[in-house]
């Protein structure tokens, strides 16, 4: 009769059904999390709401529309490469700084791209210059240190198929 009572009990509620909602250090971060992000859209549409709102479309549709295509298209094309010279493993290498910098250029293009200098000078004091070269520093550095792990993988791999290497 207990075995009968417990199958029953795993029937009612099966464990893929449970509600997970994590620990309540969890649930009171996301509740502050959503209670930030209500402050700062009610501050940030307070001034100018129509001219944030079309920023935000806009921003969206030009992800969505132009963006997602172009870096899916790269990266097919850089899966295809890699693929054909037996290396697809490695891909990780260039993505993730890719990814990186491409994330960087996004958020900060127009700085980056000199299209607001006056106006961040002006709210500022600071002149704008700095941010191409710094973004080129900083994608150098990104690439510079994925090749140092690819590197160090690559002798990984050599010293591991060295000791397993059948001695004549």
């Amino acid at each position: 009769m207990r075995d009968a009572r417990a199958a029953l009990h795993r029937i009612r509620k099966p464990r893929a059904l449970r509600p997970r909602l994590g620990s309540p250090f969890q649930l009171a971060l996301l509740i502050c999390s959503f209670a930030l992000a209500a402050y700062a859209g009610v501050r940030l549409l307070d001034r100018d709401w129509l001219g944030v709102t079309v920023w935000i479309v806009g921003a969206a549709l030009l992800h969505d529309l132009v963006l997602v295509p172009l870096y899916s298209a790269a990266d097919r094309a850089l899966l295809a490469a890699a693929g054909a010279m037996g290396q697809r493993a490695r891909v990780g290498y260039v993505r993730v700084p890719a990814a990186l910098s491409l994330l960087l250029l996004l958020v900060w293009f127009p700085l980056i791209s000199g299209m607001t200098d006056a106006r961040y000078r002006s709210a500022t004091g600071v002149p704008a210059d700095a941010f191409l070269p710094h973004w080129l520093l900083i994608t150098a550095a990104l690439f510079g240190g994925s090749a140092v792990l690819l590197a160090g993988s690559v002798l990984r791999e050599r010293r591991t198929t060295e000791r397993h290497r059948p001695s004549a």
